[in-house]
């Protein structure tokens, strides 16, 4: 399956948190790494304290399903000491599943396309560097959700 995964840090050197949860990425079972956007910065949400992020999105094959897949992002994110105190808040590292193949899942534990990447341009402008005629579930295309956000707040680096 054909999937999607958002990173993004902001503490304990960023770029090195998402080059170690890549390279776990690529070294578990059933995934294979494909590509890789490059680095975006960003402001934190709703005016969070804390130092910019730095995100990127990343294309995986994998043979788990998608809530294997999420148990294998839940694990990075804790052998990295990722905590959950503050919602939105700063983070050493995070895992988003954006998209698992065309598949739509709406649970408790697990929403995708994920609920909120629409609304983010350093979600979407990296997933478009990837994959610009992306066909989002439910949503369309890709091009034209990002054509309705504000890129102001983000930088290529």
């Amino acid at each position: 399956m054909l999937a999607f995964i958002g990173l993004g840090s902001n503490l304990d050197n960023p770029r090195n948190q998402i080059d170690q949860a890549l390279l776990v990425l690529d070294q578990a079972s059933g995934v294979e790494l494909i590509q890789v956007s490059s680095f975006y910065r960003s402001k934190p949400l709703l005016d969070m304290p804390g130092p910019d992020y730095l995100n990127i999105v990343c294309k995986i094959n994998t043979s788990l399903d998608a809530l294997e897949l999420l148990d294998l992002c839940q694990h990075i994110e804790n052998k990295q000491h990722r905590v959950r105190d503050v919602r939105w808040g700063s983070r050493t590292i995070d895992l988003d599943i954006l998209l698992y193949g065309d598949e739509v899942h709406q649970t408790e534990r697990l929403t995708i396309p994920h609920s909120e990447m629409i609304n983010r341009s350093f979600v979407l402008l990296p997933l478009y560097e990837i994959e610009p005629a992306l066909e989002l579930p439910i949503i369309g295309p890709l091009k034209r959700c990002l054509e309705q956000l504000e890129l102001s707040d983000i930088d290529k680096i």
